[in-house]
């Protein structure tokens, strides 16, 4: 009777209160089954934003217990591989750019790696065909993990014991929560593929529909959790679960074996950090992260550019940044893959006198050719993600960008372990020329080779403004990230525009090959005109990313926005 009341007050709040005016103590007990979507939050003491309420409620409520951004970070992320199955992981990988509050830059890589038995030419038939059915579905698509080992790497910067930032997580899976109505469309549209993918059904295959509202109970996904609760990373890459994971791949034919998952380890890499113009410093990930050289390069060739004066989705400015783009990454294929592997010019892509040089191939006043346009010549010298951000009342801030790489991954969930394994095995070159699932094309720097990390397009990102936290963000969504990233810096650090409409405005993309402009569906139809007459070929299509953003102004005003585009939530205190 008491849980049937409770009930009504919050359907009486939701109904006479729109989401965004509940604030942050909505969150002081978080219920599973009664949460509210927040777009917008501003607060002094710290924040997340992510793609799910509940991990956002999670992370929040860590910060306000006494833990410190990468706590509040974990305790997430766990949330996310509970709540948000599409993409929130354990089976996956990521990246983690973070600035602590003592002014050190740290950057995270726990992208997933080709198993050991991987080889170049495997996913080619007998005729040299590229079979990307099998690059990008079933237990042959998966990389070995590496997220689990990417946690405990950010726990050395934690506060709390790994037992509590985890336990909302178990909580979740174990007692269940309320789909929204976002998630339960999408469990609906991929029965089918579970069905075909998985020699044993998880518990997210059903007879009836999904519908919001509906609890999702995870229970062997629990007993997962449990096990690197008491045991660490050990409990993920050794024992049950690992033996879980090699029975599962001998099921289905797939070639992760109990030394690729014992031998996984996280890496600290040094993290990209330039200058642009006088007052800012970009921070952000380094290879297999291929926006580590992207974004530098091209923040570069429009830095002397007048933008402000075109204006914001002016044709002008489109006109430019998609050149950009197109040169940027013509250089991505060419050039970029594992530098632990391939020696990559990474450096130098981004240094003036590069920059500089590509953009001599710039007409202001048509359209590029990508038949014309290839990646330059060096001197001797690497869509389903999420992304969370999250700042603490010390001036921690941490972004981190984490997949499985198409919704799903390879749609095969581990029998009696609950989780989701990734398809990132199709981020790599599996023939030079053949586009992967994001129409990438690559050739030898990003082929196939056992224990290499594939390229990535993830891009958290960090700003600093005179030395201090500034933005804090990122974004799902395959190619198009580095472009949306690269956008949203135009959209603050040139045209001034709030951080919500940096988020929430149309986005566009161009990615060299196809040849074409990808727009939303709201991109305006004067500017898609004005293009069209310069030359270019414009493509509609869905939502272009979904960014989480946290800006910290001068006065210590934090301002977190999650996207428009899906259940993102921003909580704070």
């Amino acid at each position: 009777m008491f849980q049937f009341f409770r009930r009504l007050i919050y359907l009486f709040l939701f109904i006479y209160f729109p989401a965004r005016s509940f604030t942050q103590s909505t969150y002081s007990q978080i219920d599973p089954f009664s949460y509210n979507i927040i777009k917008k939050t501003e607060c002094r003491k710290g924040a997340v934003v992510s793609a799910h309420p509940l991990a956002s409620a999670v992370g929040a409520d860590i910060l306000k217990k006494g833990g410190n951004a990468f706590d509040a970070a974990i305790a997430t992320q766990f949330a996310l591989a509970v709540v948000y199955p599409a993409a929130g992981n354990i089976g996956g990988g990521g990246f983690m750019v973070a600035r602590t509050a003592k002014g050190k830059n740290i950057a995270i890589d726990f992208r997933e790696k080709a198993p050991e038995k991987a080889s170049r030419n495997m996913y080619l038939d007998s005729n040299g065909n590229a079979q990307t059915n099998l690059s990008q579905n079933g237990h042959l698509a998966a990389g070995v993990p590496g997220t689990v080992a990417g946690i405990f790497e950010e726990l050395k910067y934690a506060r709390l014991p790994i037992r509590k930032l985890i336990q909302p997580a178990i909580d979740l899976a174990e007692k269940g929560f309320a789909l929204t109505a976002s998630e339960a469309r999408s469990l609906n549209a991929s029965q089918n593929e579970f069905k075909k993918y998985n020699t044993v059904f998880p518990v997210f295959v059903r007879s009836t529909p999904w519908k919001a509202g509906d609890t999702l109970v995870q229970k062997d996904l629990a007993k997962t959790l449990i096990l690197i609760r008491d045991s660490g990373s050990k409990g993920f890459y050794e024992g049950e679960t690992a033996q879980l994971i090699t029975d599962e791949m001998k099921r289905g034919n797939g070639i992760i074996s109990l030394d690729d998952l014992k031998n996984y380890t996280a890496k600290q890499r040094e993290a990209v950090a330039f200058k642009y113009k006088t007052d800012f410093t970009i921070v952000t990930m380094p290879l297999p992260a291929s926006g580590g050289v992207l974004l530098p390069q091209m923040m570069r060739m429009i830095e002397d550019q007048p933008l402000k004066t075109y204006g914001f989705e002016s044709v002008r400015e489109v006109h430019l940044m998609v050149e950009v783009e197109r040169l940027a990454y013509a250089d991505r294929a060419k050039f970029l893959g594992d530098k632990d592997y391939f020696k990559v010019p990474a450096k130098f892509l981004w240094s003036y006198p590069y920059v500089m040089q590509r953009m001599r191939l710039y007409d202001p006043e048509k359209a590029g050719n990508s038949k014309d346009i290839k990646g330059g010549d060096t001197a001797p010298e690497s869509e389903e993600t999420t992304h969370f951000s999250v700042y603490d009342k010390d001036g921690n801030a941490v972004a981190i960008t984490t997949t499985l790489n198409g919704g799903y991954g390879c749609k095969t969930v581990v029998a009696g372990a609950g989780f989701f394994l990734n398809n990132e095995m199709d981020d790599f070159s599996v023939k030079p020329g053949v586009p992967n699932m994001y129409g990438a094309v690559g050739g030898e720097a990003n082929a196939i080779a056992p224990g290499k990390r594939m390229l990535s397009s993830m891009t958290p990102t960090i700003v600093l403004k005179n030395e201090k936290p500034f933005l804090v963000f990122g974004t799902p969504g395959g190619t198009t990230i580095t472009t949306s990233v690269f956008q949203t810096l135009v959209d603050i650090l040139e045209l001034n525009m709030s951080p919500e409409d940096a988020v929430n405005k149309p986005k566009f993309h161009h990615q060299w090959l196809p040849d074409l402009i990808y727009v939303e569906k709201d991109f305006p139809q004067d500017i898609r005109l004005g293009l069209e007459k310069m030359g270019y070929q414009i493509s509609q299509r869905d939502a272009i990313g979904r960014t989480e953003l946290i800006q910290i102004d001068s006065t210590g005003k934090i301002t977190a926005i999650g996207d428009k585009r899906g259940d993102d939530t921003a909580v704070g205190y």
